[in-house]
C-alpha cells in the first residue's frame, strides 16, 4: 500500500511539473515580446525624415527605424532596414509608451498578423494601424509599390494600392503623444504565437549602439545613417541619411497626405513636423493684400 501510494503521489507531482513546463513554454514567446523591456524618464525624440533604400530582393521585409535607449549615452537611432523575413510572418514594430511618469519600450515581434504598435506612424506602410506595404500570398511576399521602394526588374511580386499618408510624427504612445489604444482585433493578434527579433535585427541594433554618430546627443534628431539596405550595412550607396528632424514618413505617396483625427496636443508634441509642411496659398480675398506686401529678400529660405 505504501509503495502504491508513493507511486501515485510521485506520478501526480511529475504530471503537475510537466504541465507547468508545457504552459510556460507555450506562453513565453508571446508574453516576452509584448512586455515592457526598459523604462526611462526622458521621452524619445521625434522620428527623423528619411527615404527608404531600394529593396535588395524578394523575401525582404521593411523594418522601420526607431529610437533605442542606452544608459550611458541616452537615445540612439536604430536605422530602418530590409530583413529576410520568416515565411508567412509580418513584423510588428516596437514602440515607446508613456504611463506612470515613465517611457517604456514595448519590443517588436514577428507574427502572422501585425499587432498594436502604439499608433506610431513609422511610414512605409506602417501608418499607425496595421501594415499596408505588402502581403503574403502563398509562400511569396507581394510588395505594394505605392509605399515600397522596389525594383520591378529584381522583384516581380508587386501590386499598387493607394495608401493615406499620416503626417503625424510623434514617436511615443500615451498622454502628450499618440493616445491610441489597441482594437479588439489587435488584442487577438497579441495572443498569437510570436517570434522575437531575428539575430540580424539584434546585431543591427547592437552595431547602432556602438556608433556615436547615431546618438541623439550627437545628431540632434537627424542621424546621418537613417536607413540601410541590409542590417549592419552602415556604409555604401544603400545608406540613406535623414533629410530632416521631426518627421519620418517619406513614403512614395500615391495618395494625399492628411492627419486622421489627431488631437491638438499630439500635433503640439511633434512641433518640428510643421517645418516640412508647405505654406497654404493665400485666400482670394487676400491676394491683393499679399501683392501689395514688399518682396522678401532672395536669400530667405522657402518653407
Amino acid at each position: 500500500m505504501k509503495r502504491s501510494a508513493r507511486k501515485s503521489i510521485s506520478g501526480f507531482v511529475l504530471g503537475v511539473l510537466l504541465l507547468t513546463v508545457s504552459v510556460l513554454s507555450f506562453s513565453t514567446p508571446s508574453s516576452a515580446q509584448i512586455g515592457i523591456g526598459i523604462s526611462v524618464r526622458l521621452g524619445p525624440p521625434a522620428l527623423p525624415v528619411y527615404a527608404q533604400p531600394i529593396c535588395p530582393g524578394p523575401g525582404y521585409l521593411w523594418t522601420p527605424g526607431y529610437w533605442a535607449w542606452n544608459d550611458d549615452g541616452g537615445y540612439y537611432w536604430v536605422p530602418g532596414t530590409w530583413v529576410v523575413a520568416p515565411v508567412g510572418m509580418l513584423w510588428t514594430p516596437g514602440y515607446w509608451g508613456f504611463a506612470g511618469g515613465l517611457y517604456g519600450w514595448h519590443p517588436g515581434y514577428w507574427g502572422p498578423h501585425v499587432g498594436f504598435y502604439g499608433g506610431i506612424n513609422y511610414g512605409f506602410g506602417y501608418g499607425g494601424v496595421g501594415f499596408a506595404g505588402g502581403e503574403w500570398r502563398g509562400g511569396g511576399f507581394f510588395y505594394n509599390r505605392a509605399v515600397m521602394n522596389v525594383n520591378v526588374t529584381n522583384v516581380t511580386n508587386v501590386y499598387s494600392r493607394a495608401v493615406v499618408v499620416n503626417n503625424v510624427h510623434t514617436s511615443f504612445n500615451g498622454p502628450g503623444g499618440i493616445e491610441a489604444r489597441p482594437t479588439r482585433q489587435e488584442e487577438e493578434y497579441s495572443r498569437e504565437p510570436h517570434r522575437a527579433a531575428l539575430a540580424a535585427q539584434t546585431d543591427h541594433e547592437h552595431a547602432a549602439s556602438q556608433n556615436r554618430a547615431l546618438f541623439a546627443s550627437e545628431n540632434h534628431g537627424r542621424p546621418a545613417i537613417a536607413a540601410t539596405g541590409k542590417p549592419g550595412e552602415f556604409n555604401g550607396p544603400r545608406v540613406a541619411r535623414a533629410n530632416g528632424a521631426g518627421g519620418n514618413a517619406n513614403d512614395r505617396a500615391a495618395a494625399r497626405s492628411e492627419n486622421r483625427s489627431v488631437p491638438n496636443r499630439q500635433q503640439a508634441a511633434s512641433q518640428n513636423s510643421a517645418r516640412s509642411n508647405k505654406a497654404e496659398p493665400a485666400p482670394r480675398n487676400n491676394q491683393k493684400q499679399a501683392k501689395a506686401e514688399p518682396k522678401r529678400s532672395g536669400g530667405e529660405e522657402r518653407r
